[in-house]
């Protein structure tokens, strides 16, 4: 029998931080999903899949039990990348607090088992810094809900993540909730004047005409927006000759609901007007 090779999808990351959910997802959107493979298994499970021509998508689910996912998964990419294969990885991840949040609710034990739960979480995070730092897709769960979750994994994996030239999210948010932890480029716009002392824009947001039209009458918004559009004119092409599918922009001030809003979606329309698929979104705006 002739098999059809199917794209192939690694989805890692830390304990806890959704990967079960994310395989149910993915199942849904017509992966066929392997979970808890071995990893040196997987080029040979690969070689006997056999998968619909149209539908050439498989997901496996590997996880860091015996702790040695690092080494034992580097091999198995190689032979991937060797087999012609659009092989990627996801990680997901998550903070420490949110992850010792998720096992106080859940009650079930670390998969390493270390003395304490924050030493299985702090050697995880250790064996998997690697895979995690050259991951084609990296995920933050801390702060999405199972719904969240699900509707960015549909989001970013619904029409084949190899499809695609490009995907751009860029997210607005407010530095004093904290700086969004997935992203892959973050711009500061505090320099610029905040409609938050403006008693009449203070109730709204860079979303509203006054505002925006209040954000981009000043010069320096004209600059740094010619500035920003140039350097990604330039970064755009070199990223997308690397492989790369996906990338995150971070627009942040102070408190994530003016100057970060209007630019985000300045950004947003340009991207779209240059033919790249962008999504916007406001992670701070209802704080």
């Amino acid at each position: 029998m002739v098999h059809n090779k199917p794209d192939v999808l690694i989805v890692t990351g830390m304990s806890g931080a959704g990967r079960s959910t994310v395989a149910k997802v993915l199942e849904d959107l017509g992966y066929f999903v392997i979970d808890n493979l071995p990893p040196l298994l997987i080029p040979e499970v690969v070689r006997e899949t056999d998968v619909e021509e149209s539908d050439r998508r498989l997901a496996v689910v590997v996880d860091v039990r015996g702790g040695r996912l690092s080494n034992e998964l580097e091999r198995p990419l190689r032979d991937l990348l060797g087999q012609e294969l659009n092989a990627s990885v996801l990680f997901l991840d998550a903070s420490d607090e949110a992850l010792l949040k998720r096992y106080d609710e859940n009650r079930r034990p670390h998969p390493l088992r270390e003395s304490t739960l924050e030493d299985s979480i702090a050697r995880e995070r250790d064996l998997l810094s690697e895979i995690r730092a050259n991951a084609d897709f990296l995920i933050d769960t801390t702060e999405y809900n199972v719904h969240e979750l699900r509707d960015r994994i549909e989001e970013e994996f619904r029409v084949g993540h190899r499809k695609r030239p490009m995907l751009v999210r860029v997210r607005s948010f407010g530095f004093k909730h904290g700086a969004p932890r997935d992203v892959d480029l973050v711009f500061d716009v505090r320099f610029l004047p905040n409609p938050h002392w403006q008693p009449e824009l203070r109730p709204l947001t860079g979303l509203d005409e006054p505002v925006r039209s209040y954000v981009f009458a000043n010069e320096d918004t004209t600059g740094f927006m010619d500035r920003v559009t140039d350097m990604l004119t330039f970064l755009l092409p070199r990223y997308m000759s690397e492989g790369k599918s996906y990338l995150s922009i971070g627009i942040g001030c102070t408190g994530g609901h003016h100057r970060s809003v209007a630019i985000a979606e300045a950004l947003g329309d340009w991207f779209n007007e240059k033919g790249i698929e962008a999504s916007v979104g406001h992670r701070d705006i209802e704080k």
